[in-house]
């Protein structure tokens, strides 16, 4: 049973989101501040995060950051009760994987919450070599193993979200190959029904910043101007 953790300091939209989690098969805890969601994000120990972005008190994007400062790994979900681009650019860089506008539909959260925890659990699809041996890629000082689902730089682990390390896979499969954002939105977030560019921008940044590529001269994830992003093989 999914464990989803609901931070949301409106009780009405907290207990209408969370009974409706619920009669989906998801086990639910739910936060009304910032601070309790950090404790109960410790006891609970949820698969995903549904964050509401306007918290009183400690911010959904200082939660955000608390999340990603001890779990890389940790899908969050925003909320955010406008479509305000600022706001949801801010919350994408903080380190969320995904949003939605508020109020919240209940399959489209649910649609989100099955998306992420698919892409968490599968990571990305392994890739073997023909004899059976895992295929590690070599590019420059980077090195992808497709089948452990792991990357190093230098010889130094890279810690990755799931959306980050699913873009990464994607790209780095075919390289020299320009994808389209709305390519990557279905690769990496299945978000064939609701095109955002942002949420590929954003990731594509904190990938940029994890892996240390130099500001406006990214060496591997490199930008199409006009059409999308390519990974350029070293």
């Amino acid at each position: 049973m999914p464990r989803v953790l609901l931070i949301e300091d409106d009780r009405a939209v907290r207990e209408g989101v969370g009974l409706a989690l619920r009669r989906q098969g998801h086990e639910v805890a739910a936060a009304e501040t910032g601070e309790d969601g950090l404790a109960r994000l410790r006891s609970f120990r949820p698969d995903v995060v549904v964050l509401d972005l306007m918290l009183p008190g400690m911010t959904g994007l200082e939660v955000c950051r608390g999340i990603r400062a001890v779990d890389q790994t940790m899908p969050i979900i925003m909320a955010t009760a406008r479509g305000d681009d600022v706001d949801i650019v801010i919350g994408l860089e903080a380190g969320a994987d995904d949003y939605v506008v508020k109020p919240v539909q209940a399959r489209v959260l649910e649609a989100r919450i099955r998306a992420v925890l698919r892409r968490t659990a599968g990571g990305a699809t392994a890739a073997p070599a023909a004899d059976g041996i895992p295929k590690i890629e070599t590019h420059g000082d980077l090195s992808i193993d497709r089948a452990g689902l792991s990357i190093t730089r230098q010889g130094v682990p890279v810690a990755l979200a799931p959306s980050e390390l699913r873009l990464l896979l994607a790209l780095s499969a075919s390289p020299g190959q320009v994808f389209s954002r709305q390519q990557l939105l279905e690769t990496v977030w299945e978000h064939s029904y609701h095109a955002d560019a942002r949420l590929v921008d954003a990731c594509v940044n904190r990938l940029r910043s994890k892996m240390g590529e130099p500001a406006g001269r990214p060496r591997y994830v490199q930008t199409a101007r006009g059409f999308g992003y390519r990974f350029a093989a070293q």
